[in-house]
């Protein structure tokens, strides 16, 4: 026979690990310097326009 479960405390461990891994992808994001985020951007929109220019007109 398997082990009882509570389940309410399964969804709170679940919250919290999910609350855990969104705080660590915003510390990446937005703990950063103004001139990194510039940089990022402007390699983005470099690339966007890189990739606009390769494709085929019909």
């Amino acid at each position: 026979m398997g082990d009882v479960v509570n389940l309410r405390l399964k969804r709170k461990v679940k919250a919290r690990d999910e609350a855990a891994d969104k705080a660590a992808e915003n510390r990446v994001s937005f703990g950063r310097r103004k001139d990194e985020k510039k940089l990022t951007t402007l390699l983005n929109s470099k690339a966007a326009k890189d990739l606009d220019g390769h494709q085929r007109e019909e």
